[in-house]
């Protein structure tokens, strides 16, 4: 966060349902078992890689409203706008940073962090390709701009028509 504001990156809805939803979402489901565990390494590494590309499609869908990025996203267009490197090359670059300092910091790297490490960086590139979406054009909304938003809208039964 700290990297993130002093760049000026805002902050928005978005950032702070990345940080809170993303985690919740992820115990539900492990608590749940809503998804099966691979039987086989090559069904894990297909489930691994769809996951991937489920991941960029999220980012695609919830960076192009513009309620603010979560912090990885952050980085990641922030290093982005400062180098022009591939907006798929400075994903991956953030996020092998984030597993290095995971990992001196105590945490288990296995090989699916790793190939997530590698292979994100690729996915987001193809996606955004895909869609022709630039994250680094993309003005996101600071949350004091999204509630002053919308407060002047009015409710549709005081709309004229």
């Amino acid at each position: 966060m700290v990297i993130v504001s002093f760049m000026k990156e805002k902050f928005g809805f978005g950032t702070i349902a990345s940080m809170v939803i993303t985690g919740l979402l992820i115990d539900l489901i492990l608590g749940t078992k809503l998804l099966p565990v691979p039987s086989h390494f090559a069904l894990g590494v297909l489930m691994l890689l769809a996951g991937l590309f489920i991941i960029a499609l999220g980012s695609y869908f919830y960076m192009k409203t513009a309620f603010g990025a979560g912090l990885r996203d952050n980085l990641m267009v922030v290093l982005n706008r400062i180098t022009k490197l591939p907006i798929g090359l400075c994903r991956g670059i953030v996020e092998l940073a984030v597993t290095l300092i995971g990992w001196l910091l105590g945490g288990m790297v296995g090989f699916g962090t790793l190939i997530f490490g590698i292979a994100i960086g690729f996915c987001v590139q193809i996606i955004f390709s895909l869609f022709r979406f630039d994250a680094a054009a993309v003005q996101h909304e600071t949350v004091r701009q999204t509630i002053t938003r919308l407060k002047n809208i009015k409710p549709f039964y005081k709309r004229r028509t």
